[in-house]
């Protein structure tokens, strides 16, 4: 049996997809897995021993009409059995439609149901601490027969040789491992994504104060200014606890390195969902127009998240995530440390 995952998205939704192909792998042994993904998400499936074949749909397939219409065709040829579009988007409606599979599974839509053999409607208030996100694309696998239980938690897979490349960085910028050391998701993917910098700097202080931990900055080298702003509203003793300069090179070399953290600590984005794949605890902040349902998956006392939501939730009656997203900036404001102090220094205490 020859089955293709589709999931060309961002990071999180790759990882998280990427539970489709180790259920599918757990229950089928013998099956070849492939995966369909954007180049840039590569990383977090890389080494994954549950998926057969990774291909990339590259940029040039969204650009040109032809290239997507050969890909396609380069697709039936390839006799997939099984087809699951975990994207749903026009570009993964085509390779499906043209797929030639037998088996079609997909999300239901009204306008797109009739290229789909199986179909679901996604559920919209979670059954499991899983979260919607990874509930949901469980869902597509209800046309199968499994015996097995479901491979729901995402894992990322490093080679041994990475996890000492992530420790050798660390010791050679003498991290010193008798004190915790959290991975910090200072920035979000963008504005609207990032909890302001006074308040995470505000945050950052009372992390130090109460544990002593060293701090790592999770950025990319353009982000680097936005990083130093928030480095410069911190307090002269947080900023001695800080190693602004340890910058991975590559999203494996930041998997190795957070690796060996104790926590990450954070705005909600891949990160989290990466940390969460290594096993490592997480703290995150939510931002304040993002659904948390969807994406706060297997809290408990080493997985805890914080939303505006859950201190002023009645800013949020009657009003969509597109509506909120508007105001995103008014609601950051509202969201001040001191809301969200008692639960993190809580978090701290065993994590």
């Amino acid at each position: 049996m020859k089955i293709l995952v589709i999931q060309q998205k961002m990071i999180g939704d790759v990882l998280v997809s990427s539970s489709i192909c180790n259920t599918l792998k757990n229950e089928f042994p013998n099956a070849q897995i492939d995966y369909l993904i954007y180049p840039f998400t590569f990383p977090v499936v890389e080494n994954n021993p549950n998926i057969d074949r990774i291909i990339l749909f590259e940029e040039r397939y969204r650009k040109s009409k032809k290239s997507l219409l050969q890909f396609c065709l380069k697709i039936r040829k390839a006799d997939y059995d099984v087809v699951v579009d975990a994207y749903g988007k026009i570009e993964s409606n085509l390779i499906v439609a043209f797929s030639g599979a037998k088996k079609k599974i997909g999300f239901y839509k009204s306008y797109t149901s009739f290229i789909y053999t199986h179909s679901y409607k996604e559920r919209t208030i979670a059954d499991t601490n899983a979260g919607l996100a990874i509930e949901n694309r469980m869902l597509l696998l209800d046309s199968f027969t499994l015996k097995k239980p479901l491979e729901n938690k995402p894992k990322i897979f490093l080679r041994q040789t990475e996890i000492e490349n992530g420790k050798q960085i660390l010791i050679q910028n003498k991290i010193d491992f008798s004190k915790k050391t959290y991975m910090i998701g200072v920035l979000g993917s963008g504005k609207t994504k990032t909890y302001p910098d006074k308040y995470m700097a505000e945050l950052l202080d009372k992390i130090v104060s109460n544990t002593g931990a060293t701090l790592l900055f999770n950025y990319i080298p353009s982000q680097l200014k936005e990083a130093q702003n928030i480095f410069d509203l911190c307090q002269p003793a947080t900023q001695q606890n800080i190693k602004i300069d340890i910058v991975p090179k590559s999203i494996r070399e930041f998997l190795s390195i957070t690796y060996h953290c104790d926590a990450l600590i954070g705005n909600e984005g891949g990160a989290v969902n990466m940390a969460k794949a290594l096993n490592i605890p997480t703290f995150t902040i939510f931002s304040t127009w993002i659904i948390k349902e969807a994406w706060n998956s297997f809290e408990d006392s080493k997985n805890v998240s914080v939303h505006l939501k859950d201190f002023k939730p009645e800013l949020y009656q009657g009003k969509t995530a597109k509506a909120m997203k508007n105001k995103y900036l008014s609601l950051y404001q509202a969201f001040k440390p001191e809301l969200l102090l008692a639960t993190l220094i809580n978090y701290l205490k065993t994590n």
